[in-house]
């Protein structure tokens, strides 16, 4: 019961600082912002592949949505290092909806990137 009452308890006024905005102007910040692309792609991508990404090293905005490099553990070994990753391009558009995925590299865990 008393988790139903807690809405109640609420104060009317909030001693955040609101900011400097004229009136009728939001600070809030894009809801389809990286944060909302990141987890976005990352969702679709373990629907269609059956795995969960444990990544995502690339995110970029693009005229038509956004772009990202998700990391996904293919083939589990041990010891770990062992273990075979897969980096995947997946390419959002402005709604979140993918449009296309595909892997770009396949590397055991414990290798170092050397390029650039």
């Amino acid at each position: 019961m008393a988790a139903a009452e807690e809405p109640a308890k609420r104060r009317s006024g909030s001693t955040r600082s609101t900011g400097r905005h004229p009136a009728g102007e939001s600070r809030r910040r894009p809801a389809k912002g990286p944060a909302w692309a990141m987890r976005t792609a990352a969702e679709q991508l373990t629907e269609l592949l059956g795995r969960s990404p444990e990544s995502v090293s690339a995110l970029k905005p693009t005229d038509d949505g956004w772009e990202a490099d998700v990391e996904v553990l293919e083939l589990e070994r041990v010891p770990d290092t062992t273990s075979v990753m897969a980096t995947y391009r997946v390419t959002l558009d402005k709604e979140g909806d993918l449009v296309s995925y595909e892997r770009t590299r396949r590397y055991t865990r414990g290798q170092i990137d050397r390029r650039g």
